[in-house]
């Protein structure tokens, strides 16, 4: 029998619908307007959640406070938590999930063998005011790295906050603006394309590109051709 999931992970959310789980409730940035919502990935409505009487709870280590994992705790809540950094995790991430909702296993993988080129470096901008950008442990380099591209990294941080004069410092030859967490407009595309001369400026879809799990093969396939790597046949 299926168990009752409440996901406050907008990636884990999607790939529990994929696998026919009983999702209850989720966050309001999980984009899925038919299911209840219990507040944000940061502010959860912990007392809506209990009242639900969930099995299970699915946090992440990224996404989500240890201080409301432990309030779900206190509260007796089980709880699963995932902790996606690279496009393998990913991948294992989707049976896990199917054993914790009770549901038919599936098991996905990275899909087609991505055509082969010159490597390239890129610049990924997630915020601005200040500028910050994604570090290479993290599920987006990861995922760029499978389609033949680095990103340039600022020291050890997951999401370092950077200047554009640093970054031009470094030449990338992408700047691969997401449509997500951050809404960049055409201007703030003519001011990248402006302070980093050496690069081609791409909008890229920012699910696809931070959003694992069941999307993580065809993510893969489309980001490579959107950067001109296309699968092989």
């Amino acid at each position: 029998m299926s168990k009752r999931i409440v996901s406050l992970v907008p990636s884990s959310t999607e790939t529990l619908l994929a696998l026919r789980a009983d999702v209850v409730a989720c966050s309001k940035y999980c984009e899925q307007p038919d299911i209840a919502h219990v507040g944000g990935t940061k502010n959860p409505d912990i007392a809506a959640i209990v009242a639900l009487e969930p099995d299970v709870v699915v946090l992440d280590r990224e996404e989500n406070r240890i201080e409301d994992h432990d309030a779900l705790v206190a509260a007796g809540v089980e709880v699963f938590v995932s902790d996606v950094t690279n496009v393998a995790r990913a991948l294992e991430v989707v049976p896990a999930l199917a054993a914790v909702a009770h549901v038919a296993p599936r098991t996905i993988e990275a899909g087609a063998a991505l055509r082969t080129g010159p490597r390239r470096t890129a610049f990924v901008p997630i915020w601005r005011r200040p500028w910050m950008t994604i570090g290479a442990a993290t599920y987006g380099a990861s995922l760029l790295d499978a389609v033949g591209v680095d990103v340039v990294t600022f020291g050890e941080a997951a999401y370092p906050t950077v200047t554009l004069d640093s970054v031009a410092a470094t030449a990338p030859s992408l700047v691969l603006v997401p449509s997500e967490p951050y809404e960049f407009g055409d201007a703030h595309l003519v001011e990248l394309a402006e302070a980093i001369p050496t690069a081609q400026v791409v909008r890229v879809d920012g699910q696809d590109l931070f959003w694992w799990g069941i999307r993580t093969p065809a993510a893969l396939t489309r980001l490579a051709e959107a950067l001109g790597h296309p699968p092989t046949p």
